[in-house]
């Protein structure tokens, strides 16, 4: 397949262009400045350089390719709705390309307001500012074979700079790795290069469902992801009330974990990188979290 992927040189999407390259796949990125667009390239991809406010550039390149995966979003959270409204148009106009024309559509959302133990089937949260996971499914009721795929909040790997770079940065700065409650609040992961290959599965497979939940450790207590980060930091690990984690409050008391049986069932996905725990138990980590400023926000990026 000729793949257009937006997001191609970020954390999630630089790894799907990669693996779709290696099964053989032809991919179009895309990239929104010239050192963006020179790695891309290296990679053996072609490359559209626009950003995601050139919506007639993002269905050109649709139009253009046998399917699509989007994976971009800005993540300047100091603007948070702002950003999610113009995910919400990038959906829409990368669908007005591919309308009736049976070529898939896959975005990306997260876990953020669904219920413990939601299975692939669920509709997308009510809550929350983020709506690909609702675009995409109005989206197949106009004629768009389109679905999302719902990432784990902690997308894993050595030079993630997601939530547990944040988590990692906020125990050095207060001198103490926290959790709210009793910690019992469960997140979940998945490796970087598993839920990249996921993506490719999802295309292959022909998208046939209206969500995929790309989880390969479904319920990790909050209080456990703590506890790893305050032996590696040497720093005591305690119970904080909500204003200890600032505006991150939201995603650390966040209980998101689901299931992933059936998408590994209809995938054949079987994840086959580290768990998140045994990844995070690695000094890389917290030598990265020393000089990278990680992003924080009310509701995250998913």
């Amino acid at each position: 397949m000729h793949v257009f992927v937006t997001g191609a040189t970020g954390w999630v999407g630089s790894a799907v262009t990669d693996d779709l390259l290696m099964a053989g796949h032809r991919v179009t990125g895309l990239a929104r400045s010239d050192d963006k667009a020179a790695a891309l390239a290296a990679t053996g991809a072609k490359v559209v350089r626009a950003t995601l406010d050139d919506l007639d550039a993002l269905r050109d390149a649709a139009a253009a390719a046998d399917a699509v995966i989007h994976t971009a979003f800005d993540h300047d959270f100091s603007k948070f709705a702002e950003n999610a409204q113009q995910d919400r148009r990038v959906i829409e106009a990368l669908g007005s390309a591919l309308r009736g024309s049976g070529r898939p559509l896959v975005v990306t959302s997260g876990l953020s307001g669904l219920a413990r133990g939601a299975i692939e089937s669920d509709p997308p949260a009510a809550t929350g500012l983020r709506k690909s996971d609702a675009t995409a499914l109005a989206l197949t009721r106009r004629g768009v074979r389109a679905a999302t795929v719902r990432l784990a909040p902690s997308v894993h790997g050595l030079g993630d700079r997601g939530f547990i770079l944040t988590l990692i940065r906020l125990a050095q700065e207060t001198g103490v790795s926290a959790y709210i409650g009793e910690g019992q609040n469960c997140w979940s992961g998945v490796y970087r290069q598993d839920a990249a290959r996921a993506y490719r599965l999802v295309l292959e497979q022909g998208v046939t469902e209206q969500a995929y939940h790309v989880v390969a450790d479904e319920s990790v207590p909050f209080k456990a992801i703590a506890e790893v980060i305050g032996r590696r930091l040497g720093l005591p690990v305690e119970s904080r009330g909500r204003e200890h984690f600032g505006g991150f409050a939201n995603m650390a008391g966040a209980d998101m974990s689901v299931s992933s049986a059936r998408t590994r069932e209809m995938l054949g996905w079987m994840p086959q990188g580290p768990d998140l725990l045994a990844d995070l138990d690695q000094p890389g980590y917290y030598a990265k979290a020393q000089s990278i400023q990680a992003p924080s926000t009310p509701e995250g990026p998913r």
